[in-house]
């Protein structure tokens, strides 16, 4: 399975917990940590590299304009801007794997459905063992 967006696994957030992404943040935050926040914060962290991809990216895409001269001290911010791309890439990978690991484990409870019989008699009580007899 691909990797997926932080777009992506707030859906899967949302669907697992049937209310929008908004929502179940403001319910975590009332609630001891859980599973809930976990996934809140894993989400948080994924996009967080997200944009700081996007950041690094748009950087070093201006920073290499066709049009611009690129001088001995432009090329050690290129490297460290490239540097920096590439771990935000590798922390969105690994934030996107173990999201996606969690949410595969994880499924949607059903709402409980009423019993349709009635519950089952209760036994009847035990008598005790009587005491030995001794001759």
């Amino acid at each position: 399975m691909p990797d997926l967006t932080s777009t992506d696994i707030a859906g899967r957030i949302e669907d697992l917990y049937g209310a929008p992404l908004a929502d179940l943040e403001a319910h975590a935050q009332e609630q001891p940590p859980g599973m809930l926040s976990a996934l809140l914060g894993m989400h948080d962290a994924l996009a967080l590299a997200e944009r700081s991809i996007d950041f690094h990216r748009d950087h070093l895409t201006r920073a290499l304009d066709p049009e611009r001269q690129i001088g001995p001290q432009e090329v050690s911010h290129l490297l460290d801007g490239a540097r920096r791309l590439a771990e935000a890439v590798a922390v969105r990978e690994a934030q996107a794997k173990s999201v996606t690991a969690v949410l595969q484990s994880l499924a949607r409870v059903s709402a409980p459905t009423p019993p349709t019989s009635s519950p089952p008699a209760p036994a009847p009580p035990r008598v005790p063992p009587s005491p030995a007899r001794s001759r």
